[in-house]
């Protein structure tokens, strides 16, 4: 497991019925890694994990681990709302085959640090395999401080990864200051993936990536090569796009992108619905600006 790079966070496609298509899940993974991702990250937030059954969660990183080359390491979210329940889920998904975990907070209850260190430490000692604390105090409640996370890597070996998703870039020198290069740290909200680096992240859980990941992964790698200018002209066609990533309802804006890209729908599961009126039409003409002055000679292969 190399925790760098470019990493999706996989939506997940649904039916006209609102199954899961297995058959494109299979086909968007292959093509996340046919356009430089190094690796796959799957039933995170954006993958609408909390309307997924515990099978379903298993089959989507089984699918994902058959569709893509060992190369491309397939990491599993471990959301919950018991410590048994993410303890039995990261057991299972190590057996299913991801090769890294990425552990969300509970969901629901918000306690205070000894209850979330515990419920940390219960998921990390219940398997080998290496995983990555997500910290998202803004849609969470939850806030993973650079003290605590210092504290949970000295303790556990096999957490290797943040992903700093506050949307302050000052957390990623505080992480740095106190733990070096003990962890790899990864930014977390789009809109913030070049100043990340800038600080030190050397990868990206993105969104955006669903529907341009040619795009992200240039973006990334001119950031992080230095290349400024090359970045900046990237960033600043791709912002108004990244910045849906940072709104309560980045989950349907993310998948309309794929939609109006044609290379998925925009269906969502309930409690979510899919945009409409007003707000649909906003969100149909930024993209379709988006599309106008998309950078030249960076364009994302033709879907797998």
């Amino acid at each position: 497991m190399k925790w760098k790079g470019v990493m999706p966070a996989m939506t997940t496609p649904f039916t006209e019925g609102l199954e899961i298509d297995w058959a494109f899940a299979a086909r968007h993974a292959r093509w996340m890694q046919a356009n430089g991702c190094t690796g796959i990250v799957c039933l995170g937030s954006l993958g609408e994990a909390a309307t997924l059954t515990f099978e379903e969660k298993l089959k989507i990183v089984r699918g994902a681990v058959a569709a893509v080359a060992p190369s491309t390491p397939v990491v599993g979210a471990i959301s919950a709302l018991s410590t048994s329940e993410a303890v039995h889920l990261a057991k299972a998904l190590t057996d299913a085959g991801a090769q890294g975990l990425m552990i969300l907070p509970p969901y629901v209850y918000k306690g205070d640090w000894r209850e979330t260190k515990a419920y940390i430490a219960a998921i990390l000692q219940a398997t080998p395999l290496p995983a990555m604390l997500y910290n998202n105090p803004v849609a969470y409640g939850t806030d993973f401080v650079p003290a605590q996370i210092k504290e949970l890597a000295e303790e556990f070996e096999n957490l290797a990864a943040v992903k700093e998703s506050s949307t302050d870039v000052r957390r990623v020198t505080a992480i740095r200051a106190l733990t070096g290069d003990r962890l790899a740290i990864f930014v977390g909200v789009d809109d913030a993936i070049v100043e990340g680096i800038e600080a030190g992240a050397v990868g990206w859980i993105a969104g955006l990536v669903n529907a341009f990941p040619r795009e992200s992964v240039a973006l990334f790698d001119f950031a992080i090569a230095g290349n400024k200018e090359a970045a900046f002209n990237i960033y600043r066609w791709f912002l108004p796009l990244l910045r849906m990533d940072t709104v309560p309802k980045f989950v349907q804006l993310i998948k309309l992108v794929q939609e109006e890209l044609g290379v998925a729908t925009a269906r969502v599961r309930p409690p979510r619905l899919q945009i409409e009126a007003a707000e649909l039409n906003e969100a149909k003409a930024l993209i379709a600006d988006a599309l106008q002055h998309r950078p030249d000679g960076i364009v994302s292969s033709p879907l797998l």
